[in-house]
């Protein structure tokens, strides 16, 4: 065996499991692995996981906070013309040094596959052709999928329509779009029948931003997925933000949620980032911003979390951790049960991988040996703990380690040191 882990927890529950790893694949989980392996690593009482992902994120504009200024009054709008301002100015080597580090971030926090929009209202695309090259200069150790993005709007921007198709031909993955940002609502709904059609015409998926705003009359998303089964997008389209939703009467909501369950519409909500901009507006009491969360996974729909930015003119406060995101929606929704907080584990896990397409991922034999070792015991507890990842693993190889972080004690009759695992099983 190249690779052998001793002991693992398994998000499932399962406890003292050996995973066993060979030419890039897992060939063995199961408890008391005889075999021995170029390389062992005891990770007894430890949670070992799939890789996290990104399901939502914008790394054109990623490490850019503060230019051209920064935005005193933490709104979307002042974030996207900032952006404005900025892009122009804006080179290919700029674009590609910024993602890089960020991607390196992002391995050390276990993040391997991300799902990134990147503007194509760029009139040069210089955005999109050094996302493209990113693309390829990390796919040995991150997953990283493109997403067209009309930011300015696919029919408000000159360019819109034109880029996009352009954005596509280059290679860009997915079909992305804005029609909250168009200029009038039947403009917003002429841009997601437009998209989709493009999306079935060329057999790609769909990943629209839609209704990130306060507006309880923006409804885009009742047209996205009327046009999912209209095209015969089934499964392939998401709803990303959907920020309208959390203020929309109950009873439109009741009619909203089994339309998108019969177009079988993926979700992204993004905790932190709607939590910072949305309900500005208001006085008190003030909206949460975060979509309906906890009635959509009741649907059965995937639900996913992404983190938006990090450090750009929107948001200021991402760190390339995930569990970040997770961790805001157990408070922000209410997500406090056991069940749920787990189901917040995999909303940054194995729900956006199947909204991605991520093909050999899991904890199954014969998937990658794609594994990140946390210094927690469960779902739960790294959802608490944001913890250490004390090894990230891609295709059997570890690629970013670190020690376990604990904290020195100096006081009468106690340990010498302390973690701050504790695991959340109640005691017998």
């Amino acid at each position: 065996m190249d690779l052998i882990l001793h002991g693992a927890t398994l998000p499932d529950g399962r406890t003292g499991i050996d995973i066993a790893v060979k030419g890039g694949k897992i060939v063995a989980v199961e408890a008391g692995i005889g075999a021995s392996g170029a390389r062992e690593i005891d990770v007894t009482g430890r949670l070992v996981t799939p890789p996290f992902v990104d399901s939502h994120f914008h790394m054109d504009t990623t490490l850019l906070y503060g230019y051209p200024r920064y935005n005193e009054s933490g709104t979307l709008l002042e974030g996207i013309r900032l952006w404005a301002e900025l892009k122009p100015n804006l080179k290919h080597d700029w674009y590609v040094e910024k993602a890089l580090e960020y991607c390196d971030w992002a391995v050390g926090r276990g993040l391997l596959a991300i799902r990134s929009h990147v503007d194509t209202t760029d009139p040069t695309l210089a955005g999109v052709a050094a996302l493209i090259e990113v693309r390829e200069q990390v796919k040995d150790y991150i997953d990283l999928q493109l997403v067209g993005f009309p930011q300015d709007g696919y029919l408000r921007s000159p360019v819109g329509v034109e880029n996009m198709a352009k954005a596509l031909d280059m290679g860009v993955d997915v079909v992305g779009g804005i029609p909250h940002f168009e200029r009038t609502m039947d403009e917003g709904d002429e841009s997601v029948r437009q998209l989709c059609a493009l999306a079935a015409e060329r057999g790609l998926m769909v990943d629209m931003h839609c209704d990130e705003t306060d507006d309880p009359n923006s409804r885009h998303v009742e047209t996205l997925a009327a046009e999912t089964v209209r095209h015969g997008l089934e499964g392939r389209v998401t709803g990303s933000h959907l920020s309208s939703m959390h203020s929309m009467d109950n009873y439109y909501v009741s009619k909203l949620i089994p339309l998108m369950v019969e177009a079988d519409m993926q979700v992204i909500a993004n905790p932190t980032a709607n939590m910072l901009l949305m309900g500005r507006h208001d006085t008190y009491p003030k909206r949460r911003g975060m979509t309906r969360v906890k009635e959509l996974m009741a649907a059965g729909l995937n639900v996913s979390f992404g983190q938006d930015s990090v450090m750009d003119p929107v948001g200021s406060m991402n760190t390339g951790d995930v569990l970040d995101v997770a961790h805001m929606a157990v408070h922000a929704g209410h997500l406090s049960g056991r069940d749920e907080i787990r189901a917040c584990f995999q909303a940054v896990t194995e729900n956006p991988a199947r909204n991605l397409g991520l093909e050999g991922y899991g904890l199954d034999v014969g998937c990658n040996a794609d594994l990140v070792i946390l210094q927690a015991s469960d779902p739960i507890e790294a959802i608490r703990l944001r913890p250490t990842r004390l090894h990230v693993i891609r295709r059997g190889k570890v690629i970013a380690e670190s020690p376990p972080h604990t904290a020195k004690l100096d006081l009468p009759g106690r340990p010498a040191s302390t973690e701050f695992v504790r695991s959340t099983q109640p005691p017998e």
